[in-house]
């Protein structure tokens, strides 16, 4: 499985962004998609996650919530998440992931490490 995020670019602070996880081949619907960032000196982070289940269901860290919207486009075979007032700490390369483990803990080292397949980032610069 490939996975390609994308969407990133250097916006303002306040500003929205879209990003894009796509893969060439296998459907993503298939697996459990996390978003992930890292920004220069500080530790990964687990930012959104959607479950494979019917309903899609969509976890999100304390710090994005309200924010962030992780969603699913079977049709396109992509999943997006969409950021909201961007913050300047916010500034990371974002990677999504697809794996078969439920949306636990997304935060955590054991989710980052159960994910199967990971993907180039994007990276995500906030400045004014």
């Amino acid at each position: 499985v490939q996975l390609q995020a994308s969407g990133g670019g250097l916006v303002q602070p306040g500003s929205s962004l879209t990003l894009s996880c796509a893969s060439s081949g296998y459907p993503l619907d298939y697996f459990t998609i996390a978003w992930f960032r890292q920004a220069p000196g500080k530790e990964r982070e687990g930012v959104s996650c959607i479950s494979n289940n019917a309903d899609s269901t969509s976890y999100y860290v304390d710090s994005v919530k309200g924010r962030f919207t992780i969603s699913r486009d079977n049709a396109k075979n992509t999943v997006t998440l969409q950021i909201h007032n961007l913050k300047p700490e916010e500034t990371a390369v974002y990677h999504c992931a697809a794996g078969s483990q439920p949306c636990v803990n997304i935060d955590s080292d054991t989710f980052y490490y159960s994910m199967d397949y990971w993907g180039k980032g994007t990276q995500v610069t906030v400045s004014s």
